[in-house]
């Protein structure tokens, strides 16, 4: 009884042991497996967020250079002050004075969306609710009055719908 005992005392152990084994072998193989895949889902992290900051290269945000032609202003406020500026123009009823267009139809040519581009340079888009159009317009930061404005480029795109 007792050889029967131990017999199975030494066959249950011998199971426990191969168990054991075979389940941490699957933790493993598992483990390796979630690791392969977190090292490709970083390696494409980090290629889409490479990737956009290469799209966005023409911005005040990613340029250096002209970061540091603002190096005592806070870059923020400055954007703000800037953007604030220009579209305070809209209040004017025949619309956005550097939108080089004339009112074509009942509404004015008004500024929606504005980008800065660096230290001198700003595109924005406008509309009059059914014609759009971008704009390129030269900025000089002023600290202590407005920003003085002066549009370069102004183009318009023709509708599509008639």
């Amino acid at each position: 009884m007792k050889k029967n005992l131990l017999l199975y005392g030494l066959v249950f152990s011998v199971l426990i042991n191969i168990f054991q084994m075979v389940n941490s072998s699957n933790i493993l193989k598992r483990s390796e497996e979630v690791s392969t895949i977190s090292k490709k889902e970083l390696k494409k992290a980090k290629d889409s967020i490479a990737k956009l900051l290469d799209n966005d290269k023409f911005s005040l945000d990613n340029n250096e250079f002209a970061q540091e032609y603002y190096f005592e202003h806070n870059l923020k406020a400055l954007k703000t002050k800037v953007k604030e500026d220009l579209i305070a123009f809209n209040a004017d009823k025949r619309g956005n004075k550097y939108v080089s267009y004339d009112q074509i139809s009942d509404s004015p040519f008004l500024i929606n969306d504005v980008k800065i581009l660096n230290h001198r340079w700003i595109i924005a888009n406008f509309s009059d609710g059914k014609i759009w159009g971008e704009v390129l317009i030269k900025y000089f930061h002023n600290t202590d009055k407005p920003t003085d404005f002066e549009t370069v480029e102004t183009l318009i795109y023709a509708d599509t719908n008639n």
